[in-house]
């Protein structure tokens, strides 16, 4: 299904824009608390945009249908993000922004599959995304379903023993259906992710694990696009998985600048600040 088919989404609209647009979305619902987890959600826009308007397949009026492509966001904290691209897409609707975070709203700060429309899991506690789409991954093939799965992840569970519980499972079941995203912003909440634990070359990391595996600036928007699609085209029966290196607060230079990116500290001062910095980036 094309963007131009999706019902109530703006068509002929650049990757470009649409990620723009997440980022601008992002800080409103930023604004309307205070707070957020702004860096994680200005970094990964781009690859939030390529999801949904490129390699997705969904329908907006319909978020249970049967035939959807899955994307599970196992890191919790990303929601705002997630959010925002759920609006872009028609999925929710804008006017519920200002309710980001409030008593009984369907967007709550972390993100949970009962509140929300196209929010598949309940995540947040690291490395248990994984797992989960294994078993949708599984599922999906028992049910002769051609559906993907996606699982959006962090590189802070790239240091959870049962990531690699799953990503083993993965491998034994030949799940070619499943497609992991690393998000690869090298910060966790007390240190940088290199930092944490020893680090080993990831993309061979996942390779020796026997995973189809690339790595690609999740910053540069035709390398993303052309990531996905060189997943989806992988003949082997095996998962894939895409490391993505982004940069926390993309597009915010006064934020990207911040020693502690992992929940920026934003004054109320600044909000607006933000806003007018995206907006002198905006693409044509």
């Amino acid at each position: 299904m094309t963007v131009e088919e999706r019902p109530g989404v703006v068509r002929n609209m650049s990757l470009e824009l649409r990620a723009w647009n997440i980022r601008r979305k992002a800080l409103q619902m930023g604004e309307v608390q205070g707070q957020g987890y702004i860096g994680q959600a200005l970094g990964i826009a781009d690859v939030l945009a390529a999801s949904y308007f490129h390699a997705l397949k969904y329908r907006p009026e319909q978020p249970e249908w049967e035939g959807r492509d899955r994307y599970l966001l196992s890191i919790g904290h990303y929601a705002i993000a997630l959010y925002a691209v759920l609006m872009e897409a028609g999925i929710l609707p804008e006017e519920e922004l200002e309710t980001y975070g409030a008593d009984d709203s369907r967007m709550p700060m972390s993100g949970m599959g009962s509140y929300t429309p196209g929010m598949e899991i309940t995540g947040g506690s690291l490395g248990h995304g994984l797992g989960i789409a294994v078993g949708m991954a599984l599922g999906l093939k028992r049910k002769k379903n051609p559906a993907f799965v996606y699982n959006l992840m962090s590189d802070g569970e790239l240091g959870e023993g049962v990531t690699w519980e799953a990503a083993m499972s993965a491998v034994q079941w030949k799940l070619d259906n499943l497609i992991c995203l690393v998000d690869f912003n090298n910060q966790q909440a007390d240190c940088k992710t290199t930092e944490a634990l020893a680090q080993v070359p990831e993309q061979a990391k996942w390779e020796a694990f026997g995973w189809h595996a690339q790595r690609v600036d999740g910053n540069d928007m035709g390398a993303v696009v052309a990531a996905f699609d060189a997943a989806r085209a992988v003949t082997e029966p095996k998962p894939r998985v895409i490391i993505f290196d982004t940069q926390m607060c993309r597009g915010v230079d006064f934020l990207e600048n911040r020693e502690i990116t992992h929940f920026v500290r934003v004054e109320s001062d600044e909000w607006s600040k933000a806003l007018a910095t995206l907006e002198e980036g905006k693409p044509q």
